[in-house]
């Protein structure tokens, strides 16, 4: 089954510091999935003092579904990344920095690459359509849900 590789990246602006916004989103416990809309269940597993395997159980058609990711950080430059060990998205590659705007203001950056498996190689105009709704479906993540939720755990 061809790959084919979805490019895509958004900001999404934060009332924090981005030291505090760093240490808020890189503290992974198990109580993470109460941030995501649908049913979510988190271990973690620190490999090293920044490397630690997440495996997350979502719940797709009522069937658990597992999938690990190698989450490397990088505190000097408030940036990590998430790889996809397994599941549907296997090798995908997700980035993410904290930029400062200011004393009490900062910004993630995120920039993703999502591997997509189909039956044949798929045309330009689909891997655009694709990208979007990628795009669309974590921005709005971090828009509706980890940003309020941050902005308000840190108020």
């Amino acid at each position: 089954m061809p790959l084919n590789s979805l490019r895509y990246q958004f900001r999404q602006p934060f009332r924090v510091p981005a030291q505090a916004a760093y240490r808020w989103c890189t503290d992974f416990r198990a109580s993470d999935g109460g941030l995501f809309e649908v049913p979510w269940r988190r271990t973690v597993r620190w490999l090293s003092e920044d490397a630690l395997i997440l495996t997350d159980t979502t719940f797709p058609n009522g069937r658990a579904r597992r999938i690990q990711r190698l989450v490397r950080l990088n505190p000097s430059k408030l940036a990590w990344s998430n790889t996809h060990l397994n599941g549907p998205f296997r090798h995908s590659q997700y980035w993410y920095q904290i930029v400062s705007d200011g004393p009490r203001r900062s910004h993630l950056e995120f920039r993703g690459m999502r591997l997509v498996k189909s039956s044949k190689p798929l045309k330009t105009a689909e891997i655009a359509r694709l990208t979007e709704i990628e795009r669309q479906g974590d921005s709005g993540l971090w828009r509706r849900r980890m940003a309020p939720a941050l902005e308000r755990e840190l108020a």
